[in-house]
């Protein structure tokens, strides 16, 4: 990853986007290490697509133990010397959190966050993946998780809400805002290497990238 200059390249985005594959595709052209969220592995994540009211609590505290733990163990590993990809960002947590739980449950739940809060190491760069909500619907339909089946348009909606409000208001790292309705980073190389280029080319803090249609 040393030409990029970038030892931390998180993707970020709504259920079903992509962020996965291109994590993938960029960790093997980049010959890095790869870091993914551990979704499978949630054993409330089948509950709370069957009754979010009831299940959305243990969901995100589930959630926010194992992202720790990942972060944690990773910490201890020092691979960030040979480049890392992830397919998101701790703060993503909060931010499913705000949608999911009630103000009573988020009250708890950032009690919860204050008490087991750790520094954690920043991106070099976050690329932010968008999309149509009927698109994302979609590719969700065709990966074909079954836990995933009863997932709702409204609620996809609403996250997707979320995540642009997020990241209008994102200074933390540099931003990378990726349009992928025309993309395809699963079976056409040649938009990973169109991205690698037009990450390369950024020159300011926050940039957006829609027009490539190769």
């Amino acid at each position: 990853m040393q030409d990029l200059h970038l030892k931390h390249i998180a993707i970020e985005g709504p259920i079903g986007i992509g962020k996965t594959t291109l994590s993938h595709a960029l960790a093997d052209k980049l010959q890095a290490d790869i870091l993914l969220e551990q979704i499978d592995d949630n054993p409330f994540i089948g509950l709370f697509y069957e009754d979010p009211a009831r299940h959305a609590l243990p969901v995100q505290l589930s959630f926010l133990f194992s992202r720790l733990k990942q972060w944690q163990a990773l910490h201890q590993q020092q691979l960030f010397q040979q480049g890392l990809i992830t397919d998101y960002i701790f703060a993503k947590d909060r931010l499913f959190a705000t949608v999911t739980l009630s103000d009573a449950e988020l009250a708890l739940y950032d009690q919860v966050l204050r008490a087991v809060a750790v520094d954690l190491p920043r991106p070099d760069l976050v690329i932010y993946l968008q999309s149509d909500a009927d698109v994302i619907m979609q590719r969700i339909k065709k990966r074909n998780r079954s836990f995933e089946q009863s997932l709702g348009s409204d609620y996809l909606k609403r996250i997707i809400a979320a995540y642009d409000q997020f990241f209008f208001h994102y200074q933390e790292t540099p931003l990378l805002i990726v349009q992928t309705d025309k993309l395809n980073f699963a079976e056409k190389p040649d938009d990973i290497d169109a991205l690698l280029a037009r990450i390369t080319a950024m020159r300011s803090g926050t940039e957006f990238w829609a027009d490539y249609t190769g």
